[in-house]
C-alpha cells in the first residue's frame, strides 16, 4: 500500500461547535471547505470534522499534537477559556505533555519535545 495522504475524519455531535473550537480556540489553519465540513491543517495530516456524530468521544481516540513552545499554547488556550484536562508535565518518556478535549471530549494531547530529546529533528 503506497499512502499518499493522510486524514482523521471526526464526526461531532455539534459541527458547528466543534469547528469554530478547532479553527478559533485551537487556532488550526482551515486546509478547505465543503458543505458541510470542514478539513484543517495537521502538520503532516489532516483533521476533518464533518457529518454528525452520535456517540461523543471514545477514550480510544486520542489527538496528538506536537507544539513549539507548550507553555505558551497552553496559556493562549487558557486566555480564550479552556481550562486543561490535565495541565503540563514531563511523562517517563521525555516528552513535556498537556490534556485538552474538544467539546465532545476527544482527548487532545498536546506535546513539546524538549531540547536534547531524540526525537527532536527542529533545533529552534
Amino acid at each position: 500500500m503506497e499512502v499518499l495522504k493522510s486524514r482523521l475524519l471526526i464526526r461531532p455531535r455539534d459541527a458547528e461547535a466543534s469547528t469554530a473550537f478547532y479553527r478559533d480556540t485551537l487556532g488550526l489553519a482551515v486546509e478547505r471547505e465543503f458543505p458541510g465540513g470542514t478539513v484543517f491543517f495537521l502538520g503532516h495530516g489532516s483533521l476533518e470534522v464533518s457529518g454528525r456524530g452520535e456517540t461523543g468521544a471514545s477514550p480510544d481516540l486520542v489527538l496528538w499534537l506536537q507544539v513549539r513552545d507548550l507553555a505558551a499554547t497552553l496559556a493562549d488556550l487558557k486566555a480564550k477559556g479552556l481550562e486543561p484536562v490535565r495541565d503540563a508535565r514531563r511523562e517517563p518518556w521525555g516528552l513535556d505533555e498537556a490534556w485538552i478535549a474538544d467539546p465532545d471530549g476527544t482527548r487532545i494531547v498536546l506535546v513539546e519535545v524538549p531540547e536534547g530529546h531524540p526525537i527532536r529533528t527542529d533545533t529552534r
